[in-house]
């Protein structure tokens, strides 16, 4: 009887000291809301129009001296803003974005806060600390309690890259398992974003905002259930030089604690953007809304384009007097290629520099940059130069210094292929020295964007993705051409994507063969003229060669004059996994990018947003028999029609490419 009366008086003591306090925080128009509580534990809750996507799910840091953010924590304070502003976004695929949400700010005794913001797309939180001392995170719990019924697009960190001793060192780029939730595969982990189909059709992608001098956050299931959970790298006690060409950080060793904090530290956003038509994720702005500021103020040299690239093509060109490769001959030809048809750079992937030793002052004798430099200036054209991260990173500061003073205008940052702590700071510290010197950076080999494309604008692409390089290995049984329809509405509402198309080898599905040096792409021709249009990246990638190229004279010249970034997008039609349609606008002409899966499909693209004027249209369409020849196409110039309705027949793997401009009077 003493026991249990004692239990009794126990759980008295312990709801008196920590009582329950609910909090509610609804979006701009009311569909969604955040319902926090807050005891022992702290749970929030996210519902949309009456349907839970997120159930009851526990979020806290442990720290280091054992103390925690989450936990018996007692609320001191509250305080609830509505933003509404406009940001500039002179890099994006719109110019401005309206930015307005309601925020919660709960400030705890136990030195820290914890904010909410419920926006009309999404729902996001994040930690502040609020203490007087620097600190160590031990652990994060992130959970998103999912639905019993839940299925994901999940993609798995690569087990033939990842190790048991370093799970999470990786390349960032796989395609998508569409799983059920309780059917996880095992202890893998998968990568952000990440898409979960929720009640009544609608979607939640989860990713994460303005990750700084923190780890990025991999996704758990190992016990198979509706909750997924947070997994962290931790921080590395033991770096080597190793990896690809010696040019990696490759993790010996890690500490048992996640990261080391300043005091005022802001903590990653939790982001959990909300659909309930597909559509929607294609035009979600909530990495950006969420990001911290531009910090390098004047962004007018920053000069965004397109690339001819070589190294997908092998530099494989033919019908030349002289020996192809990493020389100062080719990259002439490449240079020549990029003035005529009027492409802002030319970039010198692996292999200028002198290999094995991560040295970028050493330049293999075939090239001699200064020359190649005064070569391209004469002709308007720039270069950029591909950097190994150890290389790069043993002297950020005198590479760039040397460099931009001989003309160089950007470096392709590849193989970090890690986002712990040490990691994601060198991404700002790189950004941050690069614009001290006018310099813009690719980074490739990189974990998907978080936001610092906003913060550091001389960012302008991040991999992160299955990109068009992987059809140069990928056996037949990778489905490139579903993976085409599903990341716009995933991995791409992150940020821009360094996924490289642009082939001129098409294949339809059953020709299709990988074939490293001279690599085609699954679907039409079609396909990869939509895909500029489609996917985002300020600094887009013409893959081919220039001697591919100049044979399909017709096709160069529409991929060319299509822009970079946008005054405005509009998501027309779209579901995930099986079609696409975005129209995008530069000045007063649009344009309008469709592709669909493996099924043909006819699709109906509605003009509405055209107005009055009289229109014309210049379109690429799949040919009558691109389903046995993938680079059959058809060009047209048409009338928009007045109803604004426009049809158009995609084969298998297919896609169209539409310019639309006002008739001239």
């Amino acid at each position: 009887m003493k026991q249990k009366l004692l239990v009794i008086l126990l759980l008295f003591v312990s709801l008196y000291a920590f009582p329950q306090k609910n909090f509610s925080l609804k979006s701009p128009d009311a569909k969604i809301e955040i319902k926090i509580e807050v005891g022992q534990k702290i749970t929030y809750t996210v519902i949309h129009q009456g349907d839970v996507m997120i159930n009851p799910s526990t979020i806290a840091l442990e720290l280091e001296d054992g103390s925690y953010f989450g936990v018996d924590a007692n609320v001191i304070k509250e305080k609830r803003t509505q933003i509404n502003q406009v940001i500039a976004s002179p890099f994006y695929k719109k110019d401005h974005i309206k930015d307005n949400c309601n925020e919660l700010i709960l400030s705890f005794k136990e030195g820290f806060d914890l904010v909410f913001r419920a926006y009309d797309e999404g729902a996001a939180y994040r930690f502040v600390s609020t203490r007087k001392r620097d600190f160590v995170v031990k652990d994060e719990i992130a959970e998103f309690h999912l639905g019993e019924t839940s299925q994901a697009y999940v993609p798995y960190v690569k087990t033939n890259i990842a190790s048991k001793t370093d799970p999470v060192f990786n390349s960032f780029e796989n395609i998508y398992v569409h799983t059920p939730i309780n059917q996880w595969q095992g202890d893998r982990l998968a990568f952000l974003p990440l898409l979960v189909e929720a009640v009544n059709n609608k979607k939640i992608v989860i990713t994460e905002a303005d990750l700084e001098d923190y780890p990025g956050m991999f996704i758990e299931n190992q016990d198979k259930d509706t909750i997924l959970k947070g997994h962290f790298a931790r921080y590395p006690k033991r770096v080597e030089q190793g990896g690809h060409n010696m040019l990696q950080g490759v993790v010996k060793e890690r500490e048992n604690y996640m990261a080391k904090c300043d005091a005022k530290t802001l903590f990653p956003w939790r982001v959990i953007s909300i659909s309930s038509d597909d559509k929607q994720l294609l035009d979600s702005d909530l990495v950006y809304k969420l990001a911290s500021p531009n910090r390098i103020g004047d962004v007018s040299w920053v000069k965004l384009g397109k690339v001819a690239w070589d190294w997908w093509n092998s530099w494989n060109l033919y019908g030349v007097d002289f020996k192809t490769g990493v020389n100062n001959a080719t990259y002439k030809y490449y240079i020549d290629f990029a003035s005529k048809q009027g492409i802002e750079y030319v970039i010198l992937d692996e292999g200028w520099a002198v290999n094995l030793k991560a040295d970028l002052f050493k330049v293999i004798p075939e090239i001699d940059l200064p020359e190649l430099i005064a070569y391209a200036k004469e002709r308007n054209v720039d270069l950029i130069l591909w950097a190994g991260y150890h290389a790069f990173n043993k002297d950020i500061e005198n590479i760039c210094k040397h460099y931009a003073e001989m003309g160089i205008k950007g470096f392709k940052v590849d193989f970090m292929d890690r986002d712990d702590q040490p990691m994601v700071k060198f991404h700002y510290d790189a950004a941050k020295i690069a614009a001290k010197y006018k310099l813009l950076l690719n980074f490739h080999g990189s974990y998907k964007p978080t936001g610092l494309q906003r913060t550091y604008p001389n960012v302008i692409n991040f991999e992160g993705v299955h990109g068009l390089e992987t059809m140069k290995w990928s056996q037949d049984t990778i489905d490139q051409v579903t993976y085409d329809v599903t990341v716009p509405y995933i991995r791409m509402l992150a940020g821009p994507m360094d996924y490289t198309q642009g082939a001129m080898r098409n294949a339809i599905k059953k020709n299709y063969r990988p074939v490293f040096t001279e690599a085609m792409s699954q679907g039409t021709r079609c396909r990869q003229l939509a895909q500029y249009i489609i996917f985002e990246a300020p600094l887009t990638m013409l893959c081919d060669n220039p001697a591919n190229y100049e044979r399909e004279e017709e096709c160069v010249e529409f991929i060319t004059a299509i822009p970079t970034v946008w005054d405005e997008t509009i998501a027309l039609e779209g579901k995930v996994g099986e079609h696409v349609t975005i129209a995008r606008r530069k000045d007063e002409v649009w344009y309008v990018g469709a592709m669909t899966n493996w099924d043909e499909r006819s699709i109906e693209l509605d003009l509405s947003f055209l107005g009055t004027d009289s229109y014309q249209a210049e379109i690429f369409k799949d040919g009558i028999n691109a389903d046995k020849v993938a680079r059959d196409y058809k060009r047209q110039i048409i009338d928009v029609p007045t109803d604004r309705k426009l049809s158009v027949s995609l084969v298998s793997g297919g896609g169209c490419a539409v310019k639309i401009f006002k008739k001239k009077k």
